[in-house]
C-alpha cells in the first residue's frame, strides 16, 4: 500500500508539509495524490485548513513484518500484494512460475475477487481479509477428503480468537453469524487429484467492512460489526494461518473422520429443513449431518437418507424447521 495511505491510516490529522516531506513532493502534489486515492480506493478524506488531512476513519493495513514472523514459524512463505485480481489467481501464477508451496498470498485489495461458481466476492480496499494458501497434496483423494470443511473449522477458530461469538458453519464452505455471512472459502486444484496436485485454499473474511451501500446480494456481517472495534487485519491473518496449520496437520495425520464431530457441533443447520441446489435440480429434506468424508447427509422426503458431495445448501424459508 502506498506510503501516503500508511501515514494517514491512523485516522489523525497530518499536515500537507509533513506528508510532502515524507514523500519528497510538494504540498500541491500531496493534494493531487489524495484526490486520486479518494476515487481509487473509495476512501473518504477530510481536509481542514490549519490542521491538514485525515481519513474519515482509521484503517488497519497489512503488515509484512507481523505476518512473515508467524508464517516463518510455520515454515510457510509470504507473498504480500497491494492489488491483485484475486489472491487465488495470484497463487496459481506463482505455482506456475515454480514458487514452491506452501506459501500464503495476502492482498490489500482484489479487483476481481471470486466466490464459488464464479460469483463476485466484494473486495473493498484495506477493509477485509483476502487470503490464499497454496499446498502440495501428495496422498491424492485422502488429502482432499473433507478439506473445505476442515478449512471452515480453522476459520471458525480464528474468528473466535478475534472476539466473534456465535459464528457457525454452513455446508460446505461458508461461515455465518446470526443468519449473516461473515466468511467464505474457495478451493481450487491444479494437477492430478488422484496423485500429486496442488490445492489453493482461498479465504475471504469480512473484517472492517461496515458500509451498507455495498451491493453484495445477501445479508452479511463483519468482525467489526460483531465486536464494535476496528480489527487488526494482520493479527486476524495470523490467527487464520495458525489455525490452518493446526487443523491441516490433524487432517493429514488422522483424516477428516477425526474432525467430523467438531464440524457437526458447529453446523448451524443441523436438524433443519433445507434445499440442496445442484445444477438445475433441487432436493428438499432434513439435514442430519455429514459422513466421514464430509458429504452431506440429507433425509429426503419419501426417499430416506441420501448423501451428496457437492451443491449449494440453502435454508428453506418455512416454519417447520
Amino acid at each position: 500500500m502506498d506510503t501516503l495511505l500508511r501515514l494517514l491510516s491512523d485516522g489523525r490529522f497530518h499536515s500537507g508539509e509533513e506528508l510532502g516531506a515524507a514523500l519528497g513532493v510538494s504540498r500541491s502534489a500531496v493534494w493531487k495524490y489524495l484526490r486520486s486515492f479518494e476515487g481509487e480506493y473509495d476512501i473518504e478524506l477530510f481536509k481542514v485548513p490549519g490542521r491538514g488531512y485525515r481519513l474519515a476513519e482509521p484503517l488497519s493495513l497489512l503488515s509484512y513484518e507481523d505476518c512473515s514472523v508467524v508464517l516463518a514459524r510455520l515454515r510457510w512463505e509470504l507473498c504480500l500484494r497491494e492489488t491483485v485480481d484475486s489472491t487465488n489467481a495470484e497463487a496459481l501464477r506463482l505455482l506456475r512460475s515454480d514458487v514452491v508451496a506452501p506459501f500464503v498470498v495476502l492482498a490489500e485489495r482484489q479487483t476481481n475477487g471470486r466466490g464459488r461458481r464464479g460469483r463476485v466476492w466484494a473486495s473493498p480496499p484495506a477493509q477485509n481479509l483476502y487470503y490464499s494458501l497454496a499446498l502440495k497434496i501428495v496422498n491424492g483423494s485422502g488429502g482432499l477428503s473433507g478439506l473445505s470443511l476442515v478449512v471452515g473449522l480453522a476459520v471458525l477458530r480464528a474468528l473466535r480468537r478475534a472476539g466473534v461469538t456465535g459464528a457457525g458453519l454452513k455446508w460446505p464452505n461458508d461461515l455465518y453469524v446470526g443468519g449473516k455471512k461473515i466468511a467464505g472459502i474457495l478451493l481450487e486444484l491444479t494437477g492430478d487429484p488422484a496423485d500429486v496436485c496442488h490445492v489453493i485454499i482461498g479465504i475471504g473474511i469480512n473484517v472492517n467492512m461496515i458500509s451498507g451501500g455495498l451491493d453484495i446480494g445477501q445479508p452479511w456481517t463483519s468482525v467489526r460489526a460483531q465486536t464494535g472495534v476496528l480489527a487488526d487485519r494482520s493479527e486476524l491473518a495470523n490467527f487464520v494461518s495458525e489455525s490452518l496449520h493446526h487443523y491441516l496437520a490433524m487432517h493429514a495425520r488422522e483424516g477428516f473422520s477425526s474432525l467430523r464431530g467438531e464440524w457437526e457441533a458447529n453446523n448451524i443447520w443441523q436438524g433443519k429443513r433445507c434445499t440442496l441446489s445442484s445444477g438445475t435440480q433441487q432436493v428438499k429434506g432434513l439435514m442430519v449431518g455429514i459422513d466421514e468424508q464430509g458429504a452431506l447427509r440429507l433425509l429426503v422426503d419419501g426417499l430416506g437418507e441420501q448423501r451428496f458431495s457437492g451443491g449449494e445448501l440453502s435454508l428453506r424459508l418455512d416454519h417447520d424447521s
